[in-house]
């Protein structure tokens, strides 16, 4: 598009604001993409196992409906109090029916979601690959914070995220060819897959979950193969520092289970951001030169 051409500005600028208002909907993803996916799993259970009197949901419960409500005195919210960060500054961080607390992750994961989008807008610049990475960037954020809060990584979310990845490439949207997408996708799960297995064999545990696999394999649809070393070994380096500082601060044993897709979508998307340069360095730095 021509004004973007002429007004380089403008394209960062939108992408932010339209982060911040994504920002918001990836809160209401975050808080009932859980609930809806256990709802489905009661559902299925009670029709499949009548034998175990399971209860089935009641009622509709999806990403619109029913309304948003505080909490603890269960007002609707209103239109005003859906504003992006300044709902949250102008309301003092508490409800305005009963002043119950609400927590900063939400103006914070709104900032979040603008802060990223800038950051792809003003590397890549316009093109309909930038406008494609700003979702990714989006379901990365959505995804990293289901797994804090629950130690899911929803196929709603994975899955359509690997065959977009492969579908940029078969059209020629993205500048990964289909076959590095390809094998990316088929790289990036064998690879945890065969850790898994290795790991269970040995010891009897589970090391991960299937979740992992498939946002490893959404990861390298989306990036291509060659970026898989760099965002194993940068999530490995960023899981161990993290685990070590979550195990220190609720002192915990080594043996106790955290999740691993926050890591892998953090180094996905500096691999994103700086793999070109981190690899360049690197192989710069071994071969001397």
């Amino acid at each position: 598009m021509e004004a973007f051409d002429y007004y380089p500005w403008l394209f960062p600028t939108l992408a932010t604001l339209f982060g911040l208002i994504i920002g918001s909907f990836l809160n209401v993803v975050i808080h009932r993409l859980p609930i809806i996916m256990e709802r489905e799993w009661r559902k299925e259970c009670s029709e499949s196992f009548p034998e175990y009197k399971i209860s089935p949901p009641e009622g509709e419960y999806t990403l619109s409906l029913p309304r948003s409500t505080c909490p603890k005195c269960k007002t609707q919210l209103r239109l005003i109090d859906n504003i992006p960060v300044l709902s949250w500054l102008m309301l003092k961080g508490k409800c305005h029916q009963c002043s119950q607390p609400i927590s900063a992750r939400y103006p914070l994961v709104e900032l979040l979601a603008a802060s990223m989008s800038f950051i792809v807008a003003f590397h890549f610049g316009f093109s309909y690959f930038s406008v494609a990475l700003l979702f990714f960037t989006f379901i990365l954020i959505a995804a990293t914070f289901i797994d804090l809060d629950t130690m899911l990584l929803p196929d709603q979310l994975t899955l359509p995220l690997v065959w977009f990845g492969i579908a940029l490439s078969l059209f020629g949207v993205s500048p990964v060819s289909l076959q590095d997408s390809v094998i990316g996708a088929m790289a990036g799960y064998l690879c945890l897959w065969s850790v898994y297995w290795l790991f269970k064999l040995l010891t009897g545990k589970e090391g991960m979950g299937y979740g992992d696999f498939k946002l490893l394999a959404a990861l390298g649809a989306w990036l291509g193969w060659q970026h898989l070393p760099l965002i194993i070994l940068l999530s490995s380096l960023v899981g161990l520092c993290f685990g070590l500082i979550q195990l220190r601060l609720q002192k915990k044993g080594i043996d106790k289970a955290f999740p691993f897709g926050p890591y892998l979508a953090i180094a996905g998307w500096i691999s994103l951001i700086f793999g070109e340069q981190i690899m360049a360095w690197y192989l710069g730095s071994v071969m001397g030169i």
